[in-house]
């Protein structure tokens, strides 16, 4: 894809990438897909969940699917469990952020499960939060009882319903992620001092992962519930030490969900700026203000031939919008194009002729209204120009009508006829 430059290979095996953008410079993720199901994607997409990457950009080419992230640094959680980098305060924590994601994913409608959590899926940022990567087998769950016909997951993750014995469904997720818990506790060695809560907490992963999906926790707030409860079978003990020990895990699971809560309201208030703003790069900014400001003087600013007062007015109006509509069109403001049928065609050259069709429609209907002869309107004065060849003046011209049809015509006939052959394509252009 020209929109971005290909860095160095993340994993030349599952043709993940780190790539950098032309427009922004900015670094992502660039994951190639040959099975997927595009509507998590496009969900994913519209709706940012605090604790996975953004997704960027996303579009079919050849029966695959090319998805641009976020890029998150930091360390894997399967590197911090084989260097034997755990506490218990970090898994409790960990878990807790963890069950926070699927909490999200699992409330949408429909839920989306992930079906792939293990710790090379779970980056540790540098912040010691949680992230949860790689939506590859993820699925939107419809609440049907039908069997899983291949294996999507990873063995010894994956729930025994995900060899085609049953359905998957949110305790899938909750299976795996009692696998992933198992793991972190072997990692840590026992000291009579965690010992009362090492054992609660195995006993958290053995009912996550019992074979029957009905003998697991219910949900994932029932079993961020029990993670929460896990410190208190040792604190029995009265002594200051407990006490103030006891405070500092609640503190730190305030400040986990503060960040969650702050990502989540940067998420999706950033959705909402408009081009140029998105990358709250401070010269990009100062630049789009600078060009937005000179677009609302020139339209604001026009004089139109036999055109005075409120309809004066009125065609300024409709051609700052058309001009703001054209723009944010072109840099996909909130998916848009993601409705227009031409533009989120798969095809990259239908994708592009449907572009170019809005901007020539606008650019119509900017069109003067006149072919011949100029009324210059001057402050405080009402001169005519006569047009050359005729001898009445140019104002008592016939008044040209019909002259927003263009633009009408490609809303509501080229952009807005339905595309039923193509209502799971989706083709997103990048946006700034």
């Amino acid at each position: 894809m020209s929109d971005y430059k290909i860095i160095s290979a993340l994993n030349e095996e599952h043709k993940v990438y780190l790539v950098q953008s032309a427009l922004s410079d900015k670094v992502y993720v660039q994951k190639i897909l040959d099975v997927y199901n595009i509507h998590v994607y496009e969900y994913l997409y519209r709706n940012p969940v605090a604790g996975i990457p953004r997704i960027i950009n996303y579009y079919e080419d050849n029966n695959q699917l090319i998805v641009i992230e976020e890029y998150i640094s930091g360390t894997s959680l399967q590197k911090k469990i084989d260097n034997s980098d755990l506490s218990v305060s970090d898994i409790r924590s960990y878990m807790i952020m963890l069950c926070n994601i699927l909490e999200a994913l699992h409330s949408m409608t429909p839920p989306i499960i992930h079906r792939d959590i293990k710790p090379s899926n779970i980056i540790i940022t540098s912040y010691n939060y949680a992230m949860l990567l790689d939506f590859n087998a993820a699925k939107q769950f419809s609440g049907q009882n039908e069997s899983d016909t291949v294996l999507i997951g990873t063995p010894g993750y994956a729930a025994p319903e995900q060899y085609g014995f049953g359905s998957s469904s949110p305790k899938t997720d909750i299976y795996s992620l009692g696998i992933v818990l198992r793991e972190m506790l072997g990692s840590i060695t026992p000291v009579p001092d965690i010992a009362p809560i090492l054992h609660r907490l195995n006993q958290i992963a053995d009912r996550c992962t019992q074979m029957t999906p009905a003998a697991r926790y219910q949900s994932v707030a029932e079993l961020k519930n029990a993670v929460s409860q896990s410190y208190y079978p040792a604190q029995h003990s009265t002594s200051a030490a407990g006490n103030s020990s006891q405070y500092a895990h609640q503190n730190h699971d305030n400040a986990a969900n503060a960040d969650t809560a702050k990502r989540a309201i940067h998420d999706s208030a950033s959705r909402f700026l408009p081009p140029g703003f998105r990358t709250r790069t401070p010269w990009k900014m100062l630049l789009s203000s600078v060009a937005y400001l000179f677009i609302i003087w020139l339209c604001l600013s026009l004089e139109l031939e036999n055109t005075y007062g409120a309809k004066l007015w009125l065609e300024r109006i409709f051609c700052l919008g058309m001009f703001i509509f054209a723009i944010f069109c072109g840099f996909n403001y909130l998916n848009v194009q993601n409705i227009l049928p031409l533009c989120k065609s798969k095809n990259r050259f239908l994708h592009y002729v449907g572009i170019i069709l809005l901007d020539v429609a606008v650019i119509i209907a900017f069109q003067h209204p006149h072919k011949k002869g100029i009324r210059h309107v001057v402050k405080g004065s009402h001169q005519h120009t006569h047009n050359a060849g005729q001898g009445q003046p140019q104002n008592q011209r016939p008044h040209r009508r019909f002259r927003h049809l263009p633009v009408l015509f490609y809303l509501l006939f080229v952009q807005g006829y339905p595309s039923y052959k193509n209502k799971s394509v989706n083709f997103v252009y990048h946006s700034t």
